[in-house]
């Protein structure tokens, strides 16, 4: 299809050069350095963490630069470039409720075993332009004090010691869990697949969906249970030894919606749940997977299906930000030979259509050309 490129050589390499020198910029003007962009841009590259499925902050701060602060093509580059790695094997499921929180809140108690943290937060800002970053100004220190260690209980242990909300449920000891970066989706798939692809989701296009249950397209009353953004440790176990060997710790963010439940034939009236987790501190996109989540459960909860965020084949097939860019992207290479077959179809399409509307016309011509 796309044969006519061929003679294009030259100009594409053109085209390179051009674009390395536009990402370059204004020569007089410093190069940005990756340890800049990994401090001073941290929510970008944790986006490109999550969605690009590979937690390496310098990587990701070198694919927003060659992307030139575009974060789908960053999280694009970040894919291709795990897809060269190996595979040695699967870390043990991590902890969250041993997490070193630097942020922790919720919305439905005030007062919670272990207090709320507001850490680092844009919730309370005034949205209002600050000159002074642009001046350079000088950042002061922030606060800190030392306090003990206490125990973090989940909102949804609190409210499971009432019997108010749906138990966690116990993971089937054969369960062998998925990997959609290795085995292709199938419909209907389980959650724990469903929750993968939710965490690698464009956020824009789970916000959107989100937004949507709230409004009424899925029956979605949520509260927000809890919100933890901290670090976690990594474990791997080693067939040769007795014990978990650890790989590390990387920051999360974890988010459990509470949402009303009326009941149903398949369960009581409860509160239920959804879940988001993903790489670094993106509430935004952990909350909007979250109400996903709960809204793909419909069939489980047995509620019906009668919103776009409840269909799960919608919702998966589209959520992918990297197969929706290659999907759309594609439109602008070269189609000629397709185009040139249906501008054929078209005009035949309308002689036919211009013979039906106007037989007396194709008369007059017949008779003119005698």
């Amino acid at each position: 299809m796309y044969v006519a490129v061929k003679g294009g050589e030259a100009a594409i390499a053109n085209a390179h050069s051009l674009l390395a020198d536009r990402r370059r910029g204004d020569r007089s003007v410093p190069a940005l350095r990756l340890d800049q962009i990994v401090e001073q841009l941290a929510l970008g590259v944790d986006r490109v963490m999550s969605e690009g499925s590979l937690y390496d902050r310098e990587l990701a701060a070198l694919a927003i630069v060659q992307a030139r602060g575009d974060m789908i093509e960053a999280i694009f580059l970040v894919r291709a470039y795990r897809t060269t790695l190996p595979r040695f094997g699967y870390s043990k499921p991590i902890d969250t409720g041993a997490m070193r929180v630097e942020r922790r809140v919720s919305a439905t108690y005030k007062d919670l075993p272990g207090g709320q943290l507001l850490g680092p937060t844009f919730d309370y800002t005034h949205r209002l332009l600050d000159p002074e970053l642009a001046a350079g100004a000088e950042v002061a220190a922030p606060l800190q004090r030392e306090t003990e260690a206490q125990a973090m209980p989940r909102v949804s242990a609190i409210l499971a010691r009432e019997g108010l909300i749906e138990p966690d449920g116990e993971m089937p000891q054969d369960h062998v869990p998925g990997d959609i970066t290795r085995e292709p989706l199938e419909f209907p798939m389980a959650r724990d697949i469903r929750l993968q692809a939710l965490s690698r989701g464009d956020e824009g296009f789970l916000l959107a969906l989100g937004y949507s249950t709230q409004r009424g397209y899925a029956r979605n009353h949520p509260f927000v249970g809890e919100i933890r953004i901290g670090e976690v440790e990594l474990e791997l176990d080693v067939p040769e030894l007795p014990f978990a060997v650890p790989l590390g710790s990387v920051r999360v963010t974890e988010c459990q919606m509470v949402n009303q439940f009326k009941g149903s034939a398949k369960a009581p009236p409860q509160f239920t749940r959804g879940y988001g987790l993903v790489f670094g501190q993106s509430e935004r996109k952990a909350m909007a997977m979250a109400l996903c989540d709960r809204a793909l459960r419909a069939s489980e909860l047995g509620e019906d299906v009668i919103a776009a965020a409840q269909d799960e084949e919608f919702v998966i097939s589209h959520s992918d930000n990297v197969q929706a860019t290659g999907f759309v992207e594609h439109l602008k290479l070269p189609h000629y030979v397709d185009f040139q077959a249906e501008l054929d179809l078209v005009r035949r399409m309308r002689a036919e259509y211009e013979a039906r509307e106007n037989p007396m016309r194709k008369d007059e011509k017949k008779e003119a050309a005698e």
